[in-house]
């Protein structure tokens, strides 16, 4: 399809169905006009993107947006980045742990931290486990301070990494 088609294919598009996928969006997203906005913006964006899918009668084009708009209005429900945060007054709950789980906590990082290369495991140690800070950790390892955050950066990028195969998440 060629770029002048496939632009009046989009205009008549957002002509015939803009204001009802409109309506609609509003609709999923209870009256949030800003996520309905987004949600009929990502819409034509992806109809845009699948041209050919549009190109049929007007009636399967609109249970096509339509569809297309429930999907991310439901997507965008379930991402946690789209949840009201609940505030409350009172302090957090801590965590219960046990012995257990902090054995098994100190067994993964042990675990992972082996397959860190050894200066990376040093760095970790004077600057992490040690408490030591850049500029005595520096002088220590007889390096610049700029080395020992460089080597911290990719150490701790190396740890995540390796914990996370090991399926902690963050």
């Amino acid at each position: 399809m060629s770029d002048d088609a496939e632009s009046q294919l989009m205009r008549m598009l957002h002509d015939q169905h803009a204001s009802a996928l409109w309506a609609y969006a509003l609709h999923l997203t209870s009256g949030d006009r800003a996520r309905a906005e987004d949600v009929v913006q990502e819409t034509l964006l992806r109809a845009w993107r699948h041209p050919k899918v549009l190109d049929q009668s007007q009636r399967s084009a609109r249970a096509w947006l339509f569809t297309v708009a429930r999907r991310i209005a439901i997507d965008g429900w379930r991402s946690a980045a789209n949840r009201a945060e609940v505030l409350t007054d009172l302090p957090p709950e801590p965590v219960p742990t046990d012995e257990t789980d902090r054995a098994m906590q100190g067994w993964l990082v042990a675990d992972a931290l082996a397959e860190l290369s050894p200066r990376h495991r040093e760095v970790l140690a004077l600057c992490f486990y040690q408490g030591m800070s850049v500029t005595d950790a520096a002088h220590r390892l007889g390096v610049p301070p700029g080395t020992i955050k460089s080597r911290t950066h990719y150490a701790l990028r190396a740890l995540r990494l390796a914990l996370e195969e090991r399926g902690v998440t963050r």
